[in-house]
């Protein structure tokens, strides 16, 4: 559907956007009670229409197939059982968590006897700029719905019939439980100026979050006049240090590159201390080659293994810097835990990073200096996640330091407004 045909049939993004706007004082207000009820709503409208959406997810796969889009893509698109069952297992988790909106913390008394704290409440309205996953159109609306905010839907043209069905859904949601059902609104429209004119709304939206590739997180960061959370592509590393168990670090690695390739938690750099090469790199090399995993060197470990491990290549400038999204892995020898760490710095994008060790001195001063969004400890780039790390789900993966950083659940999507209880104080 081009937009000519789509305008036909929606209203402008300048409309939109108003009605979410109007929308958010409802859910803003809204009481824990309505909101749980929403999102259990959600969750029986979903099993109801499964197949429903799993019809509209196949024309989806279908265009993908028929457009030539890689299969890292296709992947993310697809909704498979596990997907669906991700799906409500998230809306499960988050009716568990408790709703911020409203908590009074760090009240401290005044000198002059007024009683100052900070009430936690909703950012406002949310515009969330996607690429692929479906699932994340459910995700982030029941995240928002139970943060109080409203959100505006704009996800990949690849998504299209999958994100209408599931909008759909949840408005319906919304309408039944006595909220505005346009307080979760999909943009109806594909184009890339159609992400121009949603970032330009500053009188009625509060934030936008963009995720997906670097294109369309530089488009976003640069064009944008709201302010911007960026979720980044994930450039992740794991540091394998001299004092590392090299089974379990082996382990690791491969759960960090092969369990789920396209995703951006997945590893893509691989760095080995010099003094463990020996003992570590063959062994590494064998189980990297069992799974599948194209590997790109540096020049000292290709010349070394080149000829017993042909599937190896050479590694050039531009792969230290690549998120491949697939079953290829860069490995480089570093002299030290500080030539790493530069590594990192250098090449890295402020999203997971891991270092595999037994030495809890190096450990700490590992996750110390590395400045990403999530730093590990002997564990998997993978567990860089919302549920995983406890958050029910996730919104994106914040690489952004400013208001949240990581993974963002129901409490990052809120912020504080001071209030203070006096008695009757004028100010001298």
């Amino acid at each position: 559907m081009n937009r000519v045909q789509e305008a036909a049939s929606a209203i402008s993004i300048e409309e939109i956007a108003k009605k979410v706007n109007e929308s958010s004082s409802f859910i803003a207000n809204a009481d824990s009670k309505t909101k749980i009820n929403v999102l259990e709503t959600l969750k029986n409208l979903l099993i109801e229409h499964k197949s429903d959406i799993i019809t509209e997810n196949t024309k989806d796969i279908e265009n993908a197939k028929s457009c030539g889009l890689g299969e890292a893509i296709t992947d993310r698109l697809f909704i498979s059982e596990k997907t669906f069952g991700s799906m409500i297992a998230s809306i499960e988790d988050v009716m568990r968590i408790k709703d911020p909106i409203g908590e009074i913390e760090n009240i401290a008394a005044r000198p002059n006897g007024l009683m100052v704290g900070k009430m936690r409440i909703p950012l406002g309205v949310i515009g969330l700029i996607y690429e692929s996953r479906p699932n994340v159109t459910v995700d982030a609306s029941i995240l928002c719905l139970l943060s109080g905010n409203a959100v505006i839907l704009r996800g990949g043209s690849e998504a299209f019939n999958s994100n209408k069905i599931l909008a759909y859904i949840i408005s319906k949601s919304l309408k039944i439980n006595g909220l505005p059902p346009e307080t979760v609104s999909m943009v109806p429209y594909t184009d890339r100026s159609a992400v121009k004119e949603l970032i330009s709304q500053k009188k009625y939206i509060d934030l936008i979050i963009p995720r997906g590739g670097e294109g369309l997180i530089s488009f976003v960061t640069e064009n944008s006049k709201i302010p911007v959370i960026k979720h980044d592509k994930g450039i992740c590393h794991i540091y394998v240090d001299k004092d590392a168990d090299i089974k379990k670090s082996i382990e690791v690695v491969i759960n960090a590159k092969a369990q789920r390739p396209s995703v951006c938690n997945a590893l893509e750099t691989l760095l080995i201390h010099s003094e463990i090469a020996d003992k570590f790199i063959p062994y590494m090399l064998a189980e990297l080659e069992r799974a599948g995993i194209d590997t790109r060197t540096d020049g000292k470990i290709f010349s070394d293994y080149k000829n017993k491990f042909n599937f190896i290549e050479a590694a050039d400038d531009m792969d230290w810097d690549t998120e491949y999204l697939s079953l290829t892995l860069s490995v480089k020898l570093v002299e030290n835990m500080n030539e790493a760490i530069m590594h990192i710095e250098r090449h890295g994008s402020y999203h997971t990073e891991a270092i595999l060790t037994e030495n809890y001195t190096n450990a700490l001063e590992f996750i110390r200096r590395v400045n990403s969004s999530c730093v590990l400890i002997n564990a998997s780039t993978r567990f860089n996640d919302g549920f995983e790390l406890g958050l029910g789900t996730e919104i994106g993966i914040s690489t952004s330091k400013i208001h949240a950083f990581g993974p963002m659940g129901v409490r990052e999507l809120t912020t504080t407004k001071f209030i203070v209880f006096g008695n009757y104080q004028k100010r001298l």
